[in-house]
């Protein structure tokens, strides 16, 4: 399935129905008076927020949603029906804002979240409102309001625990799959993952979604190559894995080039709870990943040599990502 990040809509809340201007006509009521019932109010416009999507690939497809129009009054004091509110379903972790405004509309982080994001207008009121003591056969009547309408833009932020990133090629996909169940494309070439995966990892009592991004390049918060268009999805991410080839000739400059990369992106970033895991070390010596172990740490990092192709440290990694306090976060 196409994964869909952004999309933009626009919404019309329903009409109120006109309100009716009446008289009563019944037989052996000669002087019957105004009767004319009020319009029904339009139906909202609502964001809901649902766990069963992933993706915001239907508004693809369909741009355009209405709530439904109040219906008229009528005679006999009968009032108009309300309109149907219209439930608009995206997933969990979606933005809504409207047109360029960068202020959120609303956040939707929780199943069932609901947002009226468009008001229907209300029902107009019918010539029995009207009816005084001196104005006993009134004509007036009002037509029903206006319901409200918008251009709204969609932005989906996954809602992960741990997120995942490195430069391409790093083994972040292999290294998903190891950690929890996630099935992702795998393969030795750059750009192997073109749309973020996410994954489960149980570790006791514990859940953790894990989020794998594409690949980071230099450049990227920028907007070269593909992380501008996915770095967002760790943004609410408490934990950050960065994910290092132990077998490159310049794991440094990897190093840094996240570093900087991440922290030009959103200020701070980096500096949320994170693990350097060294990948790969089934292709290096024991005595090397370990002068990269220390080299790392001596800069205060918080390090983990795995390789993720034959399993080794994995189990290890896992107890860590624990022991760094992730459940407390996750369980408050």
């Amino acid at each position: 399935m196409k994964f869909v990040d952004e999309a933009t809509i626009y919404v019309k809340a329903g009409d109120g129905g006109q309100g009716c201007a009446s008289f009563r006509r019944e037989k052996f009521i000669p002087k019957g008076g105004p009767d004319g019932g009020d319009g029904g109010k339009g139906g909202d416009v609502v964001i809901s927020g649902t766990k069963d999507l992933t993706s915001l690939l239907d508004f693809r497809y369909r741009r355009i949603f209405r709530a439904e129009k109040g219906r008229n009054g009528s005679g006999s004091n009968k009032r108009g029906r309300d309109g149907k509110d219209l439930y608009i379903h995206v997933p969990l972790g979606t933005m809504v804002f409207q047109e360029d405004d960068p202020v959120p509309l609303c956040d939707v982080t929780r199943d069932d979240n609901v947002h009226i994001i468009a008001r229907g207008g209300k029902g107009g009121k019918g010539n029995a409102r009207f009816a005084t003591s001196t104005h006993r056969a009134p004509l007036e009547f009002e037509p029903g309001g206006i319901g409200e309408e918008r251009n709204l833009r969609l932005v989906l932020k996954l809602l992960a625990d741990v997120g995942l990133v490195g430069l391409p090629n790093a083994g972040k996909s292999t290294l998903i799959s190891r950690l929890t169940e996630a099935k992702p494309r795998i393969g030795d070439y750059p750009f192997t993952t073109l749309t973020p995966t996410l994954g489960v990892l149980q570790r006791g009592d514990n859940t953790f979604v894990i989020a794998d991004i594409p690949g980071i390049v230099k450049g990227a918060s920028q907007g070269k190559g593909l992380g501008l268009t996915f770095l967002k999805h760790i943004e609410r991410t408490a934990m950050l894995l960065l994910v290092l080839d132990l077998s490159t000739a310049h794991l440094e400059g990897d190093y840094e080039t996240l570093r900087h990369e991440i922290n030009s992106f959103k200020e701070g970033l980096f500096d949320r709870e994170r693990i350097v895991v060294l990948n790969k070390m089934d292709k290096v010596s024991r005595e090397e990943a370990k002068q990269w172990e220390v080299f790392l740490a001596q800069k205060g990092e918080t390090v983990a040599a795995v390789s993720a192709l034959e399993g080794w440290g994995i189990e290890e990694l896992k107890t860590l990502i624990k022991e760094k306090g992730l459940d407390k976060v996750i369980n408050a």
